[in-house]
């Protein structure tokens, strides 16, 4: 596992074309905002850890760098 600091409107690439933005730090809650292109699914792991039919996430709309907006 590769571990990186990240302050508040910092980003990480993954490859070329996921970005992760470190939105808003409250405590011990950390805000991401992922951005990806519309085929890249995005799951968060404890709810495939609960249930079997977890919440997936698309984005929206074809995402350029820099944007967010994935909806549920």
């Amino acid at each position: 596992m590769l571990v990186l600091s990240r302050k508040k409107q910092q980003s990480i690439l993954i490859g070329d074309d996921i970005e992760v933005t470190v939105l808003e730090v409250n405590g011990s809650r950390v805000q991401l905002g992922i951005s990806a292109p519309r085929e890249v699914i995005v799951r968060r792991s404890e709810l495939l850890e609960s249930k079997p039919q977890a919440v997936t996430f698309r984005c929206s709309k074809p995402q350029r760098r820099l944007q967010t907006g994935c909806v549920a």
